[in-house]
């Protein structure tokens, strides 16, 4: 993780008037300083006193300061604990899982997780001794330095029931972030964690292997014929796109999620833009997991038979199909 607290390291600019970069460095924070950082772009020690002794700073936490009123930010309420352990504060557990978005929390208290046996608690954290923390488990998320989402889990594991843990898992897979051979290599580095059992054995519900997008498209084309379903053409070419399965003369089109617990970032926002233009030009794009596929067959072939006898034919128009090529999947 990058030393928040050494300004010049980082290449922060400090031959700006002081007051500007006080400002800068708080703002990037969310309305919060540390006193290290205070004393890199300028003033003395006793001109922070008297700034404190003002108003003009608020004090937080040991040598961390909102910046001109205490109504700081949702960054500012967890830069600022982290910010009270140095360099090496790190926002973990609930708070971790309430920033990345996948497990929210009403919590006033902050997690945060620290290396070290001797350090001080303070009020409004709530702290994570460890012996050290692994350079793989720590990360930045929107300028907050936070363990990766795989550590958030083993955290969030030994603070929860199995039921919310369940909940937090099925988020962070929803929204792409969960990558399953990250949470695996952790668990085999974090023997007599309390978090490592339950986390193990929800991961089985979310384990598969990895197939090549021709497995999975032979997997859908055989659940079709199996289900009794009209059969798609595969790989056909719509609006300059490819797709994975489409019926001609309707507006269906099937995409099978070939990702085994990781997505390439670009072939993700790729995808995403290809089915907006699709269904810009009037297109209904059912996406279709490897567990779906796998695990829940008859769901997929009911959701499919739903939308087909629904077909809502495509008029003519400039965004109308290219010719798809007139072939399945070879068999």
């Amino acid at each position: 993780m990058s030393d928040v607290v050494d300004l010049a390291a980082s290449g922060w600019p400090l031959d700006r008037p002081r007051d500007q970069a006080i400002a800068e460095v708080a703002s990037v924070q969310g309305g919060v300083i540390s006193h290290q950082q205070l004393l890199a772009v300028g003033p003395a020690p006793r001109t922070v006193r008297n700034w404190v002794a003002s108003g003009r700073l608020h004090r937080l936490f040991r040598g961390v300061y909102a910046v001109g009123h205490e109504a700081i930010t949702d960054k500012g309420r967890l830069m600022a604990p982290a910010l009270a352990y140095g360099p090496d504060g790190l926002v973990s557990h609930r708070s971790a899982t309430d920033w990345w978005g996948i497990a929210r929390t009403s919590r006033a208290i902050v997690d945060i997780t620290v290396p070290g046996r001797s350090k001080a608690d303070q009020r409004g954290i709530e702290l994570h001794l460890v012996r050290r923390l692994d350079p793989r488990d720590i990360t930045m998320h929107e300028g907050v330095p936070i363990t990766t989402v795989a550590r958030t889990l083993l955290d969030y594991a030994e603070v929860v029931p199995r039921n919310r843990l369940k909940r937090a898992i099925e988020e962070a897979d929803r929204l792409r972030m969960f990558d399953g051979f990250a949470v695996q290599e952790l668990l085999a580095r974090s023997r007599g964690r309390r978090g490592v059992k339950p986390l193990r054995d929800l991961l089985s519900d979310f384990v598969y292997d990895e197939f090549s997008r021709e497995e999975l498209e032979a997997l859908f084309f055989d659940l079709c014929k199996e289900a009794g379903l009209p059969l798609p053409t595969m790989n056909a070419v719509i609006c300059g796109y490819q797709v994975d399965a489409y019926w001609p003369g309707t507006n269906l089109t099937v995409e099978v999620d070939s990702r085994a617990f990781h997505l390439n970032a670009r072939a993700f926002e790729d995808d995403r833009i290809r089915d907006a233009e699709l269904m810009l030009a009037g297109y209904r794009v059912l996406p279709v997991t490897h567990r779906q596929l796998t695990k829940e067959p008859q769901a997929v072939a009911r959701r499919i038979r739903a939308l087909l006898a629904d077909p809502q034919p495509l008029s003519p128009s400039p965004h109308s199909a290219e010719p798809p090529p007139a072939r399945a999947l070879p068999r």
